[in-house]
């Protein structure tokens, strides 16, 4: 399995429809219940810039589309999650700004590094002038987010990034989040499922790949890519719907690049006994 579902419908038309999204409820798999009380709006950019001001020479691409909370009736739970979706998207040098000072900044200093290889491609075309360096400049950078499911107190979201710089290949890392809209606070396994469940936990999401993969035996994804079968463990990369739950592995987590983000939906009846009685998400399968 490579990139999952919820990444290869937006990739290509993220960046040319402009939305303002309110609820948030689009597309996913479990989608009954509450919608939250919460809204949400967006901030797109795409923006090239040449080494040197120069058209002939390398350049990089910078494509982000920010879906961030907008409105809710509790300005604390909105600096809560709001904060949450910055660090997601960003990291926690920005903590502090607002949706559109984050985007400023993160866009002036993505540029501002990328100038910073002018000097270096300079002396490069000095030295090696029949030999081409251009590729090795060329930089891209994709990232933006989507709303996996938003009701019943529950919101899980993605973040999603897509990096080259001028090496063999580019990377691609899928990060998941679930928060308690109770309290405001991101919810882990530890939360929701009971004592010593990571042996049990980790024999489900080994059998769905081997069947994905329609294989018998799941030895045998070590011939396809897969690291070492005691290697698949739960990675606390996960969504939230009223179905169940998903998890993601990223590149080089468990698998060769080649193989990509492996992505596996766990319903809630098969992983019920492993499931706390009581916790943040245990309205959604009760």
């Amino acid at each position: 399995m490579s990139m999952n579902k919820h990444i290869y419908g937006w990739i290509m038309v993220v960046f040319v429809l402009s939305f303002c999204i309110t609820g948030c409820n689009n597309k996913k798999q479990g989608q009954t219940g509450r919608v939250n009380d919460i809204s949400f709006d967006s901030i797109q950019i795409e923006k090239e810039y040449y080494l040197l001001n120069n058209t002939d020479n390398p350049h990089c691409e910078l494509k982000v589309n920010f879906v961030y909370p907008k409105k809710s009736t509790s300005p604390e739970l909105l600096e809560a999650i709001r904060k949450d979706f910055i660090n997601s998207m960003f990291n926690e040098h920005f903590e502090g700004l607002t949706p559109e000072e984050t985007f400023d900044k993160f866009t002036d200093e993505y540029l501002k590094e990328y100038k910073s290889l002018e000097e270096p491609f300079r002396e490069d075309i000095a030295q090696n002038q029949d030999a081409p360096v251009e590729t090795w400049y060329n930089y891209t950078e994709l990232r933006y987010n989507e709303i996996y499911y938003n009701r019943n107190n529950i919101l899980s979201y993605s973040s999603y990034r897509e990096s080259f710089t001028g090496g063999a290949h580019g990377s691609h890392q899928l990060k998941n989040r679930v928060l308690d809209l109770a309290t405001g606070n991101p919810v882990t396994e530890e939360d929701i499922f009971i004592e010593g469940y990571q042996e049990r936990l980790a024999a489900i999401l080994i059998k769905h790949i081997t069947e994905a993969n329609e294989l018998k035996d799941p030895k045998e994804l070590e011939d396809i890519g897969y690291f070492s079968i005691d290697e698949i463990y739960p990675n606390n990369n996960f969504l939230v719907d009223s179905s169940g739950i998903t998890y993601d592995f990223n590149e080089y987590e468990i698998a060769a690049y080649v193989v990509g983000i492996t992505s596996i939906h766990l319903p809630f009846q098969e992983i019920r006994h492993l499931l706390l009685p009581e916790s943040p998400v245990s309205h959604l399968f009760n």
